[in-house]
C-alpha cells in the first residue's frame, strides 16, 4: 500500500557544510524529479532545496520507503551513507502530515514563522507539476499544507514581528558596526532574500548600497527601488574593495569569493575591518576566508543566537499554530480515508464506458446491416443495463443481510 514519506537534512541537525553537500541546483531539479520519479515505487515526487534543508515528499508503494529515498539522496550527490545517514530525517504518513504543514507554517524554520519558506515550498510544487511527478495524493497533500498556512497566518501572530533571515542578517551587522548608515554594503545575488536585505538596510539609513548579480536587469530591479548601485559579477571584484559589508545569497554551484581576491581587496582598504556574511547554500565564500585578519565571517548557522534573541514573542504563537494543524490534519485523513471509495468508482465508471462502448459498437454495426432500429434501441438498453447490474446484483445476493443495509441507495429509485 502506498503511503506519504518524507526524507529530511535540515538546519536542526545538519551542519551548513553537509547541507550544501545535499543541495539541489535549480537549473537541474526537472532532471532530479524525473530520475527520482522513475525508481521502482516512487509514484509521485517533490524536491524542496533552501538554505535550511533539502526535502524530498513522496508518495512510496514500497515496503522501505527510507532506504529508497536515502539511497537516491546519497547516489545523487556522491555523499557515502555513512557520512549522510545520521544527518536523515524520516517521517511518514501522519507524522509526514504533520511534518509539511510546520514547513510551510515556519514552525519548523531557523527563524521562527519567516514567511520566506512557503514561497519556496510553493516553487518546489510547481516545479513538480511542471515535471509532471505529482498524483492525486502529493497534490492534495500540498494543497491542504498551504491552506494549513494561510490559516495560522490568519488566526496567530506567528509572523507579526520582522524576524527573517535576512532582519537577523542585518540585526548581525550592528553587532559588527554601531552606526550601518555610514557603511557600504555589498549585496550579491538578485532573490527573495538579496531583496528583504536591501529593504532593512536602507530602513537602517544605509545609503550606499551595491546589488551584484549575473544578470545586470536583475540587480536594477532591486537597485532602483532603493536607490542603489548595480553591476554584475564580473565587475563586483573591481569595487569589493568598498564593501564594509558583504551579504551573499547566489545559486552558484560553487564559490564566488575565494581567499585571494579579499585578500587583495584588504590591502586596498588598508586591513580596514569587513564583515561578510554567507547565506547561501551551496555557500558563496569559500571558508578560508574566515582564516583571514580584519574579516568577520559568518554562516547561516551563526544566525541562530540572533534568531534567539528574537523570536521570543512568536513561542506563544507556535502552540496556537500546532493546535491548527492538528485539527487541519483531520480533515486531510478524512479524505485520506474516503480516497479508495473515489478509486473504486473510478475504476466502476472505466468498466461501464467499455460495457458501453461494446454495446454501442455492436449496435451500429447491426443499424448498417440494414437491421429494425427499434429493436436494436430495444436491444442494446436491455444488454446495457444487464451487463452494468450483473456484478452489482451478485454482490447483492452474497452480501449478508446485517450488511444489506450498506447496499441502499447504490441503484437510483427512479420516479416519475
Amino acid at each position: 500500500m502506498s503511503r506519504i514519506a518524507i526524507l529530511s537534512v535540515n538546519h536542526a541537525q545538519a551542519p551548513v557544510s553537509v547541507r550544501e553537500r545535499v543541495a539541489f541546483e535549480p537549473n537541474h531539479l526537472a532532471d532530479e524529479l524525473q530520475k527520482l520519479n522513475s525508481i521502482s515505487g516512487v509514484e509521485a515526487c517533490v524536491i524542496l532545496s533552501t538554505c535550511n534543508r533539502s526535502e524530498i515528499y513522496t508518495v512510496v508503494d514500497n515496503d522501505n520507503p527510507q532506504e529508497i529515498l536515502s539511497q537516491y539522496l546519497s547516489d545523487t550527490h556522491q555523499v557515502s551513507r555513512q557520512e549522510l545517514d545520521s544527518y536523515l530525517v524520516y517521517f511518514e504518513n501522519d507524522a509526514a502530515l504533520e511534518h509539511i504543514c510546520n514547513v510551510a507554517c515556519g514552525l519548523d524554520s531557523l527563524v521562527l514563522g519567516e514567511p520566506q519558506i512557503l514561497g519556496q515550498l510553493k516553487d518546489a510544487y510547481h516545479s513538480a507539476k511542471q515535471a509532471k511527478t505529482l498524483d492525486k495524493k502529493l497534490e492534495k497533500l500540498f494543497q491542504h499544507a498551504f491552506s494549513t498556512a494561510k490559516k495560522v497566518r490568519t488566526d496567530t501572530q506567528i509572523g507579526s514581528s520582522p524576524v527573517s533571515i535576512a532582519y537577523c542578517a542585518v540585526k548581525l551587522s550592528e553587532k559588527i558596526f554601531a552606526d550601518l548608515s555610514e557603511q557600504t554594503v555589498l549585496l550579491i545575488g538578485a532573490g527573495e532574500m538579496i531583496e528583504l536585505c536591501a529593504q532593512h538596510l536602507s530602513q537602517k539609513g544605509v545609503n550606499n548600497i551595491i546589488v551584484a548579480n549575473r544578470t545586470l536587469e536583475n540587480a536594477q530591479k532591486i537597485a532602483s527601488i532603493y536607490g542603489a548601485q548595480s553591476i554584475s559579477l564580473k565587475q563586483f571584484s573591481s569595487v569589493i574593495h568598498q564593501a564594509d559589508i558583504i551579504i551573499s545569497s547566489t545559486a552558484a554551484s560553487v564559490p564566488v569569493i575565494g581567499k585571494g581576491l579579499i585578500e587583495s581587496a584588504l590591502k586596498r582598504r588598508k586591513h580596514k575591518p569587513m564583515f561578510m556574511l554567507d547565506i547561501a547554500i551551496p555557500r558563496d565564500i569559500e571558508p578560508e576566508v574566515g582564516q583571514l585578519d580584519d574579516v568577520y565571517l559568518y554562516t547561516i548557522d551563526d544566525l541562530e543566537q540572533v534568531v534567539s534573541d528574537n523570536v521570543d514573542s512568536r513561542e506563544k504563537e507556535k502552540v496556537l499554530a500546532q493546535e491548527i494543524i492538528v485539527k487541519q490534519a483531520q480533515v486531510f485523513n478524512k479524505w485520506l480515508s474516503v480516497l479508495p471509495n473515489e478509486q473504486l468508482v473510478q475504476s466502476y465508471r472505466t468498466s461501464a464506458n467499455q460495457i458501453k462502448d461494446d454495446i454501442v459498437l455492436d449496435a451500429i454495426k447491426r443499424l448498417n446491416n440494414g437491421d429494425d432500429g427499434e429493436k436494436i434501441i430495444k436491444k442494446l438498453a436491455d444488454q446495457l443495463t444487464n451487463k452494468i447490474l450483473h456484478t452489482t446484483f451478485k454482490n447483492i445476493k452474497q452480501t449478508a443481510h446485517t450488511d444489506l443495509s450498506q447496499c441502499e441507495g447504490c441503484v437510483p429509485n427512479i420516479k416519475k
